[in-house]
């Protein structure tokens, strides 16, 4: 399993600087950054840019995309290690993350996993997303009937549990 590294240590430092680099190339692209993760996984770094447009990610956006972000990296050097460049699709069951995600996501339905099991929820769950704060999000079950918020950094992941985008 990978780690990830959070906005707190010189992971997440690094992953707002390459955002930062990233999203101008990625508009000329036509395409937007959905996340940027800078994880170890065994031996080695990896620097992952996940990119994402209405109609869906191709290959080819991914290839552009990459390519168009070579020289700037280079040039920039915001890793002083080696890493291998990973550009790719957020995928269907992408990871909410950030304030915008959340926004545009709003009413949609989730998935959970909780880091610790709670007593009537368990560890698993899902429901319809219908409130984020910055730090906690309110999941209402499929019946209606039933809410609970929970503190975002209780989860181990939250996303979208929607095959049909």
């Amino acid at each position: 399993m990978a780690k990830t590294q959070d906005n707190k240590s010189k992971g997440g430092f690094v992953c707002d600087t390459v955002r930062a680099l990233c999203e101008p190339i990625a508009a000329e692209c036509g395409v937007e950054i959905w996340d940027v993760r800078f994880v170890k996984e065994g031996a080695e770094k990896y620097l992952r840019v996940f990119i994402d447009k209405e109609e869906g990610v191709s290959i080819d956006d991914c290839e552009a995309v990459s390519r168009a972000l070579d020289e700037p990296l280079e040039k920039n050097d915001p890793i002083k290690e080696p890493y291998i460049l990973e550009v790719s699709s957020p995928g269907l069951e992408r990871e909410l993350t950030r304030p915008e995600h959340f926004e545009r996501f709003m009413g949609a339905d989730i998935m959970v996993r909780l880091i610790r099991p709670m007593e009537v929820l368990g560890r698993d769950f899902s429901g319809v997303l219908t409130d984020a704060t910055k730090d906690t999000v309110t999941i209402t079950d499929h019946s209606g009937e039933n809410q609970v918020t929970i503190n975002k950094k209780d989860a181990a992941w939250i996303k979208l549990d929607d095959f049909d985008l």
